[in-house]
């Protein structure tokens, strides 16, 4: 079946359109019930039937055609597969979600600190020129991109708890240098005096190295809403969110340029559980040594759509591509592939 309203193809039970939301008031009739005066196949007895006709050609899936922003009614006009959408006209947003386009909420934005390329420059040049053996590697490069975006991010609350097991290393050790030093020692005492010395075999208690640990954490972890910036997807970083403002499209600057997304936000609860648990096993790998039976258990909360203002560089280092990130409301650098 087809939308009625996108013409979008559905499947026989649809509910709602997955390309712009419309409601399914009806899905198809079922077939016909088999049987009657000319048998299962509707063709007279010993006759054979007539093929099937083939099955009707779908037309591939387009762009939502009609959709009204929910907060001024103004119209938006997304681009195939896109998720979730801004209004140009009132900062109004809706997302695509399980029962179809929904209103966001919770919609916020980080103002920019560094507006001016110049200034975000300094902050490459700094972290490009760190380190004893990397002095002027910035002036050695070239600037071949920049570009300042304000990119979707889904703020995903999670609380995780991460239970494991690992050896003690120097529980074992202090284990087995104290049998040794006490049957020294007894060895000694027995043998004193009496010419020869030996070392008896002293029946000293097992000490078990194996240790039980866990570690509990929660984030605000922002997972990139655009599928093709794999590249602005942070691993250990966080946006300061106690400076976030509810999104108001005057507050952008001059010739900003704001992205729609197009991670609906399900996925991105799944991307932020799957996150969350790589971060714990790093941890729980950081404070012991042979770690094993790792278990973690991620909770997800609904998440936010928050707007960062990012400044993006690509600079040639030698024949090299350098793609740098700055955050230019924190005025840190966010990602870097130096």
């Amino acid at each position: 079946m087809q939308c009625p309203r996108c013409g979008a193809p559905l499947p026989d039970n649809a509910r709602f359109c997955y390309a712009c939301g419309a409601p399914i008031s009806a899905g198809v009739p079922p077939p016909p019930a088999p049987g009657g005066p000319y048998g299962y196949s509707g063709a007279p007895v010993g006759m054979v039937p007539p093929p099937p006709p083939p099955p009707p050609v779908q037309a591939a899936p387009t762009a939502p055609k009609e959709l009204k922003c929910p907060a001024c009614g103004a119209p938006l006009t997304p681009e195939f597969g896109d998720a979730v959408l801004t209004c140009q006209y009132c900062g109004g947003t809706v997302s695509l979600a399980g029962t179809g386009w929904k209103a966001v909420t919770q919609h916020s934005m980080l103002l920019p600190q560094v507006i001016d390329p110049d200034s975000a420059l300094k902050i490459v040049r700094a972290s490009m020129d760190s380190g004893l053996f990397h002095a002027h590697r910035f002036e050695t490069s070239k600037v071949t991109d920049q570009k300042f975006q304000f990119v979707p991010y889904w703020i995903v609350p999670s609380s995780a708890t991460t239970n494991f097991t690992y050896q003690d290393v120097a529980v074992s050790a202090g284990s087995t240098i104290g049998t040794i030093a006490a049957s020294a020692f007894l060895g000694g005492e027995l043998g004193r005096g009496r010419g020869n010395t030996f070392i008896p075999i002293v029946a000293a208690p097992v000490v078990n190295p194996t240790r039980q640990d866990q570690i509990t954490a929660s984030y605000q972890f922002p997972v990139v809403a655009v599928k093709g910036y794999a590249q602005y997807q942070p691993k250990n970083y966080q946006f300061n969110l106690d400076t976030r403002q509810p999104y108001k499209k005057d507050a952008l600057p001059a010739g900003a340029s704001v992205l729609n997304g197009d991670l609906p936000q399900e996925s991105a609860q799944q991307m932020a559980r799957a996150y969350v648990m790589q971060v714990q096993a790093e941890a729980a790998h950081k404070k012991h040594s042979m770690v094993s039976g790792l278990q973690t258990q991620v909770e997800v909360s609904e998440p936010e759509l928050l707007h960062a203002p990012i400044w993006h560089f690509t600079l040639d280092h030698k024949g090299q591509p350098v793609v740098v990130l700055v955050d230019a409301n924190s005025s840190r650098l966010m990602l870097s592939n130096l």
